[in-house]
Order: C-alpha cells, then structure tokens, then sequence
C-alpha cells in the first residue's frame, strides 16, 4: 500500500526564520526516503478554511511581531477553531516554532502591559522581557521522555525575547541541560500535547533530531492508516553532527 500525508505550512512567507524551512524540507525527504508521498500545502494570507481538513500534520515557524500580528488578523476566527479541533479532539501532529509556539497560548504580554490575544489553543502565556533581562539566545541541549526508551537529547538554537509559561496540565516537550528554554526559570522546554510540539528550538530543529521528525510523520501516518511502522534510515551523518554540537556543548548523547 502506498502511504501518502500532506502538510500544511502555515504562512510560509511571513513564519519563517532561523532557517525554520528546513523543518519541512527534512520532513519531505524522511517520507520520500521510505516511499511515502510527501504533498506540501502552502496556506499563506487568505487561504481557504478547507484547505485546513486536507492536512494530516500541520508546520509553522517563528516571526517577528510586525509579521504575528499580520498573521493574527487572518488566522482569528474559523480558521484558529478548525486548528483547534485538529489539534484538541482529531490528533493532527504538528510542529510550532518559536511565535508559532507562543501563538498557540493564551495571550503575549508586551513590556507595557498591553496584552495581546493569542489563539488560546493550549493553557500557556508569554511575557516580553522585564527591564535590563538580557534576551535568551544560543545553543540549547534538553532531555526528552517524547519517545520510546532511553530520554533522548534534543539539539538547538534559541533566540528569544519573551518567556513562555505552562499551564498545570501541560507537559513540556523536555528539561533544558544548558540554554535557557522556555523562561530562562524553571529550567522547562517547549509543549507536547497530544501530538502537537511547541518549542523555541530553531537551527532548524528536525534535522538536528531525526527521531523527532520520525515522531511526528509516524504520529500523522498512524492517524491515516492505522499503521506507524517506519522503515529505518541511516542516520549515520545526523549522528555524528549530533555528536559534534554535543561535544561543543559538553553534554552528551
């Protein structure tokens, strides 16, 4: 049986930094090397609602505010309960970062106090920087219970000025070994819930993590056919560029 998911990539045009392009170019090539048709969906400013119902894994990257605040104007509304109801009751897997991540919250809290609403998809919050608190930038490593066996060590960079709360019901994606993730505070990074994944790691992420990417194509297939079983790749060149982003961050694999 021949396999086949689609992605939609939430504004691709304006959602797109840090290189957060690479997330979906990893994810197309992890399918087409195990025969799995891989259709990309770009849902730029104004697409069709519809459009949302034909996905079975969803991507969106990271903006700045002039751009989130473009987005927000047409994502409110039909769009962001449709989002909601993949996400909530459906399962669709995806993959939000950085303002995407913080998007899925509850509101952003500039520095003035002035709160902007966010989609309220997942119970968390984000405040802007306090007075003289340095941004969160550079290279991250944290350990994850996402998967199957042994935590496994998550690899990226971050660049960020806001701070991102979690609710009491919502787990984080890992715990920070060196960075700062989520707030720089309570030593969390990034969401999971039901298989959507929220998280301030560009650099892009995937790549960097193959079973992270294998986790959200198995998660998109198992929903469609019933059936998660990937077939194996050679990872043997992710592998090692793990390892040497882990030596220069004195952790280890």
């Amino acid at each position: 049986m021949k396999y086949q998911i689609t992605i939609g990539w939430l504004y691709q045009d304006l959602m797109n930094t840090y290189g957060d392009r690479g997330n979906v170019i990893c994810l197309k090539k992890r399918c087409e090397w195990r025969n799995i048709d891989c259709n990309i969906i770009e849902l730029n400013i104004g697409f069709n609602k519809e459009e949302l119902k034909k996905c079975d894994l969803l991507f969106m990257g990271g903006a700045q505010d002039r751009q989130q605040r473009i987005v927000t104007k047409d994502i409110k509304g039909e769009k962001s309960k449709i989002i909601k109801k993949m996400i909530d009751d459906d399962k669709v897997p995806g993959l939000f970062i950085c303002g995407a991540y913080q998007f899925l919250g509850n509101y952003y809290k500039e520095a003035d106090g002035k709160i902007i609403e966010c989609l309220e998809i997942l119970d968390l919050y984000t405040e802007s920087p306090k007075k003289n608190k340095k941004r969160l930038i550079g290279n991250i490593a944290l350990k994850s219970n996402l998967f199957e066996g042994e935590p496994y060590t998550l690899i990226g960079f971050e660049n960020h000025g806001g701070s991102t709360y979690l609710g009491k019901n919502l787990k984080p994606l890992g715990k920070v070994m060196t960075g700062y993730g989520n707030n720089g505070e309570d030593n969390t990074e990034g969401v999971i819930f039901n298989n959507i994944i929220g998280t301030y790691l560009h650099g892009p992420i995937l790549p960097k993590n193959p079973l992270l990417a294998d986790f959200l194509i198995r998660a998109a297939l198992k929903r469609k056919y019933k059936n998660g079983i990937l077939e194996k790749l050679n990872d043997k060149l992710e592998i090692k560029a793990r390892k040497a982003i882990a030596n220069k961050l004195g952790v280890e694999l």
